[in-house]
């Protein structure tokens, strides 16, 4: 069955349906992860946005009921050159056509996804759709269905993956730290990588005040990777200062850097098509070490390498940058304990070169850093 990728500027891929049928409206990107796919699609930072996969055979280890980064899918939509026609891996449930068609995500196969994410380096990510089943129609109706869709500048997003509830992901062990981890979009890997440090995690909505953190008495605060926006996040920015002015130890990543870079003082602004892939280098400027990092992030905080700035706390430096275009990927308060990252220390899929942070963390809630 036919089905079609549309683009705001008029630009169509014609391939075939796999998962459901419908529409899915949201903002076309491209991964370069060869692996994880899994992990990317349920990903909470990809709400609202079709993934366009750079590999070309995806599916091929099925689906388990292990591997979700959180409740479910999260993408808009999903695009791929060849999906696997069957799954080979001993933890397999099921394929990837088969989680896709169950929850609802309206995808397309068989695209030119070689010419398609050449043409969103040279335009820049954009508005898009999948349609497929009955939604098909003109492509003059399509198109204008795009346009009619709203831009992800602007676009409030992390209240719509958030808990609702609070909960606690107990520590492996001994409980050394408690932590209250704001969620603006958090993924099950982080209260799992901090439980095997021995922090016992208290997962938060996006909602919550400086009363109810300080209720709890923690002995670190954590900024979660989140999608949309970070224009929008004024709660969570106008938290985290209250954060930063009590001296409760914090440590963010991805939706959380841009969180504490506004909470600093410092802007966002949207990249052409954003840092998604597990591939991308990193340079720590006080070492020089390079770090292979795992991204998701569509904005970035305005910064330049080691610049360093006035805030409402003090000084602060910016940390990280990525050599491919100078975009800041880590800060650090100077005179309070906070740092953050831009990039993915978490990434279940791998790389792994970064997961030293958490200990990091773990270190400046123990007062050694």
């Amino acid at each position: 069955m036919t089905a079609v990728l549309v683009l705001e500027d008029g630009r169509i891929f014609r391939g075939e349906a796999i998962g459901a049928l419908g529409t899915g409206l949201g903002e076309a990107v491209f991964t370069t992860g060869m692996t994880g796919y899994q992990e990317t699609l349920t990903d909470p930072s990809y709400h609202r946005q079709i993934v366009v996969q750079t590999a070309p055979h995806i599916g091929n280890t099925g689906w388990n009921g292990e591997d979700d980064e959180s409740a479910g899918i999260q993408v808009a939509g999903y695009v791929v050159r060849d999906p696997s026609r069957s799954a080979s891996n001993w933890r397999s449930t099921g394929s990837l056509a088969d989680a896709l068609r169950e929850q609802g995500i309206v995808s397309v196969a068989g695209v030119d996804t070689r010419a398609l994410v050449r043409h969103l380096r040279e335009r820049g990510a954009m508005r898009a759709g999948v349609f497929s089943g009955p939604d098909l129609a003109d492509d003059d109706v399509l198109v204008r269905r795009v346009l009619d869709s709203p831009r992800m500048e602007g676009s409030d997003l992390y209240g719509a993956v958030t808990t609702r509830e609070p909960y606690v992901v107990p520590a492996s062990g001994p409980t050394r730290f408690r932590v209250a981890a704001l969620d603006v979009g958090i993924k099950s890997n982080t209260p799992r990588m901090l439980a095997q440090r021995g922090i016992e995690t208290h997962v938060l909505p996006a909602s919550t005040t400086i009363e109810e953190i300080e209720a709890l008495a923690p002995d670190g605060f954590f900024l979660s990777n989140g999608p949309g926006d970070p224009a929008t996040a004024d709660g969570p920015v106008a938290l985290t200062r209250a954060v930063l002015e009590r001296r409760i130890p914090l440590f963010g990543i991805c939706f959380g850097n841009q969180i504490l870079g506004r909470a600093l003082g410092r802007g966002t602004y949207k990249l052409p098509y954003g840092h998604r892939g597990i591939n991308i280098p990193v340079i720590e400027h006080a070492t020089g070490r390079v770090a292979i990092t795992s991204q998701n992030h569509g904005f970035a905080v305005e910064g330049e390498a080691g610049e360093e700035f006035d805030t409402p706390v003090g000084r602060a430096r910016v940390t990280h940058t990525c050599p491919n275009d100078g975009c800041v990927e880590g800060l650090a308060a100077l005179e309070v304990p906070a740092f953050s990252v831009q990039y993915h220390p978490e990434a279940a899929a791998g790389p792994h070169d970064a997961a030293d942070l958490f200990d990091r963390f773990v270190s400046l809630m123990a007062g050694e850093d």
